[in-house]
């Protein structure tokens, strides 16, 4: 049998030596001629299959022998539609608009694995009902043993009363005999069905639970990172781990642990049945198992890399409609409407191209089971009625065997159905859990606070020196040092691109110092819990403040959402949005819309200031807040910015 398997091996040749965005264009499909047996080689592995059947068979019957030089020819080819799937990718732009998106493979996801620890941390708080399915699972497999018994009961009673002819058929006692069996086969009928309800009903509930924890965690997990977290990775990529990748997973779960967990208990409780049942028939029937099985595995491992990039590429689609539908207005601006489309079409299609690759490869995987299982039931038949002929097993017996198997065959068959469902959940799992692994380097809440009574203001950069984690070539500040007073006020002026930002950046703590330090009141804030130290104690104002999309009043509160009513009014008066905010319909109960778009630039301003007093931060920080807006717009705004200074530490970009 080894010298069968490598001799069809070393006829085997990679389809695909080139990306696949680049066969396309020459109108050519990918061709398995060159990776089938040339008709020489199947010659000869059918001459070889044969003799090798024959020297092991020792006087087997002809089916054991097909069935053994199948299952040789099953795996050979098997391993080939592997080999076809390895090296087939679409290729990767490396210009234009996606320059700097993830590339599907290019991301080292080829070395994370499962996380199973993490994944049984969830499941973990499910463990009462986990094991309340799995019982049930266990009882329908006890009813799936013992039901094609009954049925052999059945039909050997059927065949007495036929041998015996119609004429010399006494009623009564046939409908006695077939009394008990079939009221027994009737109860368990019901029996079964009400423990598949219990099965999948529990497994359903702790899907759903699971996939909502999972997904509540991965959110946190996400928003808690550092900024440069988000330099690296785009909002579409993590917003789609959120969204498909959850739901994905959530569904894979549900599928497989429902209807894979009854298909594994069906197996066992059928495997268990037909050796029961006729020993001789399960071992002929299952001598292919462990080969197929091996042959499954190889090929699914394939199949799980190619998902995985299949879900990379759509995570880049996703990237691409999410980009352009937040900066519509620029796409409007640039007449890029069509280009966005066509950009967009080409990502859809690469990933739609690498889901037909995964697909052909799930086709192959259960047109090769099916022709496996097939093989086994047409053998059964064959040996069973060559059995039945020589009075080694009765009719009832070769009923039961047939019916056990054909539980056995649609378990294995479902299992194969779920193969893709399985992959592509294993691949989003691994994908969700590699973020919720990801710990962020500051921890907000860890840091101690400054009294309120020995609050001041001070600040003092010292030699400070940083480089953005993304640009580690590109130093932005160098030994720079800066002093600011008590109620101060300290403008930075510098050309574009200096680093006047990055500063004001520092001083919130959204990135650390590559060297040197920052003191508030003499405090170094890498020791001050991030959370106070932007809730509480400074106040941040930029350029473009982005609303959420609620109501104005919800907005000015999200600074600090245990204010009164009466405070948020004071802190839009201070910033001179009281009047504007009066003279709307819904006064301080209109929405803004997306990003605070059905308000003019002048009117979202003076609702971020409204916002940053609200928490009367000791330290203000304006970065270019008029800088975007007209001179009327501007004028009002100043007026506002004037009030806010007062008696505040104030840093001016």
């Amino acid at each position: 049998m080894l010298k069968l398997l490598l001799s069809g091996y070393r006829t085997c040749q990679p389809v695909c030596r080139q990306p696949l965005g680049q066969l396309r264009p020459r109108g050519k499909l990918l061709t398995t001629a060159r990776n089938t047996f040339n008709q020489q080689t199947r010659n000869h592995l059918v001459r070889s299959g044969a003799q090798q059947a024959v020297r092991t068979s020792r006087g087997g019957s002809k089916i054991v022998q097909l069935l053994l030089g199948g299952t040789a020819l099953t795996v050979t080819v098997g391993y080939n539609c592997r080999k076809w799937f390895v090296h087939c990718e679409a290729a990767a732009a490396t210009s234009g608009r996606l320059v700097g998106h993830k590339t599907p493979g290019a991301e080292g996801g080829g070395t994370v694995r499962f996380d199973w620890g993490k994944f049984w941390s969830y499941l973990r708080p499910h463990l009462v009902k986990l094991v309340g399915a799995v019982l049930a699972a266990l009882a329908v497999a006890y009813f799936n043993i013992q039901i094609p018994n009954l049925l052999g009961v059945v039909v050997n009673t059927l065949s007495k009363y036929a041998r015996a002819g119609m004429k010399e058929i006494d009623t009564g006692s046939f409908v006695e005999d077939m009394k008990a069996p079939s009221l027994r086969l009737f109860g368990m009928y019901l029996a079964q069905a009400g423990f598949t309800f219990v099965y999948i009903f529990l497994l359903s509930q702790i899907g759903e639970q699971m996939a909502a924890k999972i997904r509540q965690d991965l959110f946190r997990q996400i928003i808690i990172q550092d900024l440069e977290f988000f330099d690296e990775n785009r909002t579409g990529e993590l917003v789609n781990r959120l969204t498909a990748d959850v739901q994905d997973f959530k569904s894979s779960f549900k599928q497989c642990i429902s209807q894979g967990l009854r298909s594994f208990a069906q197996l066992i409780g059928g495997g268990v049945s037909l050796f029961l049942i006729s020993p001789q028939l399960a071992s002929i029937a299952l001598v292919s198992v462990p080969a197929a099985v091996a042959m499954f595995s190889f090929l699914g491992k394939s199949l799980r890399a190619l998902s995985k990039r299949s879900q990379a590429q759509s995570e880049r689609a996703t990237s691409v409609s999410e980009e352009a539908l937040s900066n519509i207005r620029t796409v409007r601006a640039s007449a890029s409407e069509y280009a966005e489309v066509e950009l967009f079409r080409q990502e859809t299609d690469r990933a739609a191209e690498l889901s037909e690759q995964l697909g052909v490869g799930i086709a192959v995987f259960q047109s090769l089971t099916n022709l496996f299982l097939n093989g086994m039931v047409l053998t059964t038949l064959v040996l069973g009625g060559h059995f039945m002929s020589t009075s080694s097993i009765s009719a009832g017996d070769l009923m039961a065997f047939l019916v056990a198997s054909q539980g056995v065959q649609r378990s294995l068959a479902q299992g194969s159905i779920l193969l893709g469902s399985v992959i592509r959940g294993m691949t989003a799992g691994t994908r969700v859990f590699e973020y919720l692994s990801v710990q962020p380097k500051v921890d907000l809440q860890l840091g101690s606070t400054i009294p309120e009574s020995q609050l001041r203001g001070e600040i003092h950069f010292q030699n400070v020196s940083f480089t953005y984690p993304c640009r580690p070539n590109q130093q932005v500040l160098k030994d720079f040092s800066l002093v600011l007073k008590p109620g101060q006020t300290v403008a930075l002026v510098g050309a574009s691109g200096s680093g006047k930002s990055t500063i004001a950046s520092l001083l919130e703590r959204f990135y650390e110092p590559t060297v040197g330090s920052i003191t508030v009141d003499g405090h170094e804030i890498s020791n001050l819990s991030p959370c106070w130290l932007r809730g509480e104690l400074i106040g941040f104002i930029e350029q473009q403040p982005v609303l959420f999309g609620t109501t104005i009043y919800e907005n000015i509160r999200y600074g600090r959402p245990d204010a009164t009513e009466a405070e948020v009014l004071e802190a839009a008066k201070l910033s001179q949005s009281h009047q504007f905010v009066s003279q709307l319909p819904e006064g301080y109960q209109t929405p803004v819309g997306e990003r605070g778009i059905q308000l003019s630039g002048g009117q979202r301003q003076r609702i971020a200031i409204a916002r940053a007093l609200l928490k009367q931060p000791t330290i203000l920080i304006l970065d270019e807040a008029t800088s975007a807006l007209d001179a009327s717009s501007e004028a009002v705004v100043q007026k506002a910015l004037d009030a806010a200074v007062v008696d505040r530490t104030t840093l001016v970009i």
